[in-house]
């Protein structure tokens, strides 16, 4: 859901009214009657929404929804916003369509690494749900348990945990698999989370290449190139091979996730063994990940979940709808829409207005499109 209850208020007192379709947040445990409670109206159908509202409030738009973009994007004109997740740079004819309309989409993808856009970061929220649930995953499908137990009938070993990448997602996994008591192993492209990784009492995994290049201007990861990916996979293969769970978690913005395990690393696991590649929805980390499928390679069971967060829809409401109604407040001044190009989470954000395609990304993106269907 994208907005809870308990956010209502402070968009009310923002000079926002607040709409919500009718049953909308049941699924996730929030009832119409409280947001009645908080403030906010009940409209009987989605249409009556989009009839209404200056700003539809959505989790997931365009290339993040597209089996339900186009029933959205025709109830929806021209002097319309709409703020959620929307794939800005994996789907760009979609950006393209929602153009055509004139409104003013806001990707919440693209909100920039700084401090004061930390409040409305909802990569990051999601990050945190997917990294908790990608280890209870894991642990339901290992046979054997997390911890070291010692007891009558002998000692149980713990589980060897390695966690690729220690971003969010990866840093929230390693937190939760020694919580359960397993031995954890971490490795990132950047050096200079291995405190990171060290306070929350994993083993950092140091391998000899150069990362310089691996973080972009605004903190987001960057594409390597499949030479260095390649030596990454050779020097990582042992520590797989070692491990009885590998949850990988690297994902590059508009981009197909690298390929870091292999097939043949695979091969090397002990059986019983489990990946669970988060990845999975940009094609995946392991070579053999199925998107929102689960499938046995060698005795190694591979999970490639979808939508994670969608899986705790209570707490990932929670976390979305504060990051969203801290973005709202953001662009509404004394109850009036703010968009300022000079206002960097603005300019980062918004997508399409106008008509125009803002983000320059998307543009490039579209024109190499057109020119590839043009070669044939």
């Amino acid at each position: 859901m994208a907005l809870i209850p308990a956010q209502v208020p402070t968009l009310v007192q923002a000079g926002v009214s607040v709409l919500i379709e009718t049953g909308a947040g049941g699924a996730a445990g929030y009832p119409d009657p409280a947001y009645l409670e908080k403030g906010a109206r009940i409209l009987a159908t989605r249409a009556e929404v989009f009839a209404s509202a200056d700003l539809i409030a959505t989790v997931r738009f365009a290339g993040a929804n597209p089996a339900g973009f186009e029933a959205d994007l025709s109830q929806m004109r021209a002097d319309q916003m709409v703020v959620g997740l929307a794939e800005p740079l994996s789907e760009p004819a979609l950006i393209a369509r929602a153009a055509s309309k004139g409104i003013a989409l806001f990707a919440l993808e693209l909100i920039p690494r700084i401090t004061k856009a930390q409040a409305m970061d909802v990569l990051s929220s999601m990050a945190t749900v997917a990294g908790y649930k990608a280890v209870l995953l894991a642990a339901a499908s290992l046979p054997r348990m997390f911890p070291m137990l010692t007891t009558a009938a002998g000692t149980l070993q713990a589980a060897r945990v390695f966690v690729v990448g220690a971003g969010v997602a990866g840093l929230q996994a390693i937190a939760t698999a020694r919580r359960l008591g397993a031995v954890v192993e971490a490795y990132d492209v950047r050096p200079a989370v291995r405190e990171q990784v060290q306070s929350l009492g994993a083993r950092f995994v140091a391998l000899e290449l150069d990362t310089s290049a691996a973080e972009g201007a605004q903190g987001y990861a960057r594409e390597l190139g499949e030479e260095f990916y390649r030596k990454q996979r050779e020097m990582m293969a042992r520590v797989v091979a070692q491990s009885d769970v590998v949850i990988t978690t690297a994902a590059v913005p508009g981009q197909r996730a690298p390929i870091l395990i292999t097939a043949p690393m695979i091969a090397g696991m002990r059986s019983g063994s489990v990946i669970v590649d988060l990845a999975a929805e940009r094609g995946g980390n392991c070579e053999v990940t199925r998107p929102g499928e689960t499938v046995q390679v060698e005795g190694v069971t591979v999970i490639g979940p979808l939508n994670l967060p969608a899986t705790v829809p209570y707490h990932a409401s929670q976390m979305f709808s504060k990051n969203l109604a801290n973005f709202i407040r953001h662009i509404v001044r004394d109850g009036r829409w703010v968009l300022s190009n000079d206002d960097e989470i603005t300019a980062s954000t918004l997508v399409t207005r106008n008509g125009e395609i803002l983000e320059p990304r998307v543009r490039e993106r579209l024109a190499a499109a057109g020119a590839a269907r043009e070669g044939g």
